[in-house]
This record gives C-alpha cells, sequence and structure tokens, in this order.
C-alpha cells in the first residue's frame, strides 16, 4: 500500500519528534544527576598562624577536651569531610609556605627557599610555571585569589619601565605604587585578584585590585605610615612603617576581604565552575580584631585579643560557607582549609588555658611538630564522606595535584613534581600513593626537616655553605611530643647519617618527591 507525500512526511514528524524527544531526556537528566555532572566549584583556604588547638573540632574530637574559643565554621568543613591528623605546612614560616602552596613545590627549589619577605623581591613563582590557578583554568574555571600575597613582584619606578628592588619599610616617593606590573596574582592565571602585598602586618599598607591600586576611602592617598600617621598607631606592626593606605584600617581589612570573596563566589557565569584562593591574613598580629562581625560581637568576646582574631576567621569562614549555600553551590564545592604554619604563643591566651599546638611540642617559626602540623582538612559534600578523621600525612603541596584532578586534569611529573592527588584518597577510588617522606622546614633559624614513616630528622641548615647539620632525631610512632629526652640523634648515629644522606641526595638531584615517582633504596 502506497503512502500519500502528506502521510509520509507526518510519520517523519512523528518519528523525528520522538526521537529528539528521546535525546532531550539524555541530555537532560534530572536535577540531582546534573549537579553530579558538574565539575566541582573549588575554594582553598589559607590561613595565617592558626594551629591545631586554635580549632574546637581538633580540641573535641582528637584530644577529647573543651576548647578555649569555638569555630562552628572551620568545625563543620571536618564535620562533612575530613581532617587529617597529620596535615602539614611546607615550613614553620608563612611566605615560603605560600611559594609551597601556590606552585605545589617544595621550598628548595625556590630562589629563596626561606621566603620572601620584602614586598619589592622578584617572585620565586615564574609566569610560565604551574600554579593553583594554572592548573585549573584550561578546564574552564573562573579563577581567583583573595587575601594575603607575600610572594613579592614588580613595581616600576615613577616615569620609567625599571622595576623597583629597593627595600619596603621606608618612604618610597620614587615608585609607582598605583599598579603592580608584574609578578601578581594576575600574571599567574588568576583572572580575578584582591590583594594585599603583605596581609595586614605590611610594609607596605595598600590593597590591590587586579593589581592596580584599590583606594579603600574615596578620600585616600598613598603616604607614608608610621605610628604617628596611621589612623592608629597599632597598625603599624612589628614588621615596621612603610608606604600605605591613608584610610587603611586594619580592623577592617578581614570584612572587606571575605566580602570580595562572597562577591566573587555568586558571581553569575552560565556554567562555568570557579576556583576561589582565599589567603585569609587572620590571625597575624596585629591583633585588631573588629567590634562586631556579620552582627556579632567580636572584640572582647574571647580572653584575648589574639583568640578573638580567631573568632573573626572563624566568622569569615561561615560568610563564605553561606555564600556557597545560599547560591545553591554549597555541595558541589571542594573545600580545602589549612595554615600557612603553627600557632602563636601570646600571653593571654595561655593564661586562659589556650595551648594553640596542642599536644605538640613548639609553635609557628619551630621545626617541631607544633611549628608545621597545623590543620588541614578537605570537604565535598557531595562526594566525601562526611566526618572522617585520617592520619595520612599530606602536606600543602599536595593542594595543586588534588584540585588539578578534581577539576578533570592529571599533572605529570615536570608541572607537580612534588604535589600528592589525594583526590583518591578522599573519595575512596583509584589507587591512592600514600607519603612516607616529607621534606619540610622550621622557621627563620633555617632548619630542614625530613620525615620518612615515624622518624624525623632535623637539619641546622648554613644553606649558603650548603652544609646541613643534624640536630635532632625523633620516633614520632614513641614520642609525638618531641620529649627532649628522647632525642636519638647522638645513639642512632648509622639512622641519622643514612637519612641525612638521603635527604641531601634527593634535594640535590631536584628528583620529583609526590610518592608515585619517588623511590627510595632504603625502606626502613
Amino acid at each position: 500500500m502506497k503512502l500519500s507525500t502528506k502521510k509520509i512526511l507526518i510519520t517523519l514528524s512523528i518519528i523525528f519528534l520522538f526521537a529528539c524527544s528521546q535525546q532531550a531526556q539524555y541530555v537532560e537528566p534530572s536535577t540531582s544527576n546534573k549537579e553530579a555532572l558538574k565539575k566541582p566549584n573549588i575554594l582553598v583556604i589559607l590561613a595565617d598562624d592558626l594551629g591545631s588547638g586554635d580549632v574546637s573540632y581538633f580540641n573535641r574530637n582528637i584530644l577529647r577536651k573543651p576548647s578555649t574559643v569555638e569555630t562552628p565554621a572551620i568545625d563543620s568543613l571536618a564535620e562533612r569531610g575530613i581532617w587529617f591528623n597529620n596535615g602539614h605546612s611546607a615550613t614553620a614560616l608563612c611566605a615560603p609556605t605560600r611559594y609551597a602552596v601556590l606552585s605545589g613545590n617544595n621550598n628548595y627549589r625556590s630562589y629563596a627557599p626561606w621566603g620572601v619577605w620584602n614586598t619589592f623581591r622578584p617572585n620565586a613563582i615564574k609566569d610560565t610555571d604551574m600554579t593553583l590557578a594554572n592548573a585549573v583554568k584550561p578546564q574552564g574555571y573562573r579563577t581567583g585569589f583573595i587575601g594575603k600575597w607575600h610572594l613579592g613582584g614588580d613595581f616600576a619606578e615613577k616615569g620609567t619601565n625599571k622595576v623597583y628592588r629597593g627595600t619596603d619599610y621606608k618612604e618610597q616617593n620614587k615608585i609607582d605604587l598605583t599598579k603592580m606590573i608584574g609578578g601578581g596574582p594576575n600574571n599567574l592565571g588568576f583572572d580575578y585578584s584582591y590583594m594585599l602585598p603583605t596581609g595586614i602586618q605590611g610594609p607596605i599598607y595598600l590593597a590591590y585590585e587586579n593589581q592596580i591600586w584599590h583606594p579603600l576611602h574615596k578620600d585616600s592617598k598613598i603616604k607614608y605610615l608610621d605610628e604617628n600617621t596611621a589612623i592608629e598607631p597599632k597598625i603599624v606592626s612589628d614588621k615596621g612603617p612603610g608606604m600605605g593606605d591613608s584610610h587603611w584600617d586594619t580592623r577592617k581589612m578581614g570584612d572587606i576581604l571575605s566580602q570580595k570573596a562572597v562577591n566573587f563566589i555568586t558571581q553569575k557565569a552560565s556554567n562555568e565552575p570557579f576556583f576561589l584562593y582565599y589567603a585569609t591574613p587572620m590571625v597575624h598580629i596585629p591583633h585588631m580584631p573588629p567590634a562586631k562581625f556579620d552582627g556579632e560581637k567580636v572584640a572582647g568576646s574571647t580572653p584575648s585579643a589574639h583568640l578573638d582574631m580567631i573568632k573573626e576567621l572563624d566568622l569569615q569562614i561561615n560568610r563564605i560557607l553561606n555564600a556557597l549555600k545560599q547560591s545553591g553551590q554549597y555541595d558541589n564545592t571542594l573545600v580545602v582549609l589549612v595554615s600557612d604554619n603553627g600557632g602563636l604563643l601570646k600571653k593571654g591566651s595561655i593564661q586562659a588555658g589556650h595551648k594553640t599546638s596542642g599536644i605538640y611540642r613548639g609553635s609557628k617559626n619551630l621545626p617541631y611538630e607544633g611549628g608545621h602540623r597545623t590543620p588541614y582538612i578537605i570537604s565535598w559534600p557531595a562526594k566525601i564522606k562526611s566526618g572522617q578523621i585520617s592520619d595520612e600525612a599530606v602536606v600543602v603541596q599536595d593542594i595543586l595535584a588534588t584540585i588539578a584532578a578534581a577539576s578533570g586534569r592529571q599533572l605529570n611529573a615536570e608541572e607537580a613534581p612534588d604535589s600528592n592527588n589525594l583526590l583518591p584518597l578522599v573519595t575512596n577510588q583509584e589507587q591512592f600513593f600514600s607519603r612516607n617522606q616529607m621534606f619540610l622546614q622550621g622557621g627563620s633559624k633555617t632548619q630542614a626537616i625530613y620525615v620518612k614513616n615515624n622518624w624525623k630528622l632535623i637539619l641546622q641548615s648554613n644553606y649558603k655553605l650548603n652544609k646541613f647539620e643534624p640536630i635532632a632525631l625523633f620516633d614520632l610512632s614513641n614520642n609525638i611530643r618531641e620529649l627532649e629526652s628522647g632525642n636519638l640523634v647522638n645513639t642512632l648515629t648509622d639512622r641519622v647519617e643514612r637519612m641525612r644522606e638521603e635527604y641531601l641526595t634527593i634535594r640535590e638531584s631536584k628528583q620529583p618527591t609526590a610518592p608515585k615517582y619517588l623511590s627510595s633504596i632504603d625502606k626502613h
């Protein structure tokens, strides 16, 4: 039987519409499935001078003790994810750790392994180097940096193209401080940045948006800030005076920075995931807590100004997490929270019974566990099982490979030689490579640290002369508090020398130290 042309067209139309409807059903899954198919947003939070004992989750869940100060927002991240009980900053000081976080490299790969402290020194990370932002940007991520930089950078002398390389603590009338021309976040893969060159401690005391000076007030001027010219004398920290914004007020910076983070998170972009690196300058000195934050009392609400600042840090994080929740992005956001080094020993806090390092010896600037074993949390509600506590050894260098993998990108040994992908561990998928060796640093006295399994060797270095003298060996499995009575440096001399030689061989060869690349003959 022949079909008329009209009937054939009708039949084909029905078939076409049915096929299209089936295709539409396939590419338009349910809301929950669509969320599962999306790449996660990524938020990395780097706290400043936050010790393990500064977090109430650690005190209650690890030490089983009450906490002097409450950190409910930080606690919520641990409760919805993983607390790493063996998590470490790269060093016991902030500036060198910031290099390791952003680049994923061990510090000895830097031209300044002990940190770039001067605002006007060259950044140790080159424009062509792998960074957190460069790792995920090719995967379609909108990238942002907000907070404390402390990696140096390039500013020109006025009226020239010559880069200034002088001091940062004196009156600098010959520098064009209105813009950063190199070595900044926007040169290293970030689409957006709101940056404080050295955080709240100065010098310099200026804010930059996309590397252009961002006046804090309509009447702001760039001038020399010291105890006599600053709004409040305490603003000029122990780091000294320097050029700054005439309206710089340390008490307002946490509010400004966290609001910039909220704005970045809530910025509309069609189907575009974001990566935000939020490097808060809290709880570094000067400790100048605001009277209130989001309606909650801060100044004077705890036994010390130091603890007030921990509370303010937590309120900043709470504001940012609320922005994720209110915009419907919380469940599919991978959040990593770490600290740049251990916490602070402040008299008022100690008198109140506060222990910034918990059970660990030392604090910021010291080579003991309290100097570099810090809060380390990963949360991703859509993918990570809640309430986990892990004893796996992890370092801040591992963030880069982890977020790259979450974005769908695998990095090679040249791109991330020291960064270990933690994604298989936290999601219980694929093969995970445990880290048995860590290459860390102490503080301003330039100690090198080599941890292998449970053995920790501390070397006093004179890196200019390439000397590394063993000063301590601890068996952390039996002496986690690093009691000096358990210092085995003069007892187990064979082990000391073997570990020293192994450390120096790996360091000098510049071989990759991520576990999947690192092989060691000595397994003991």
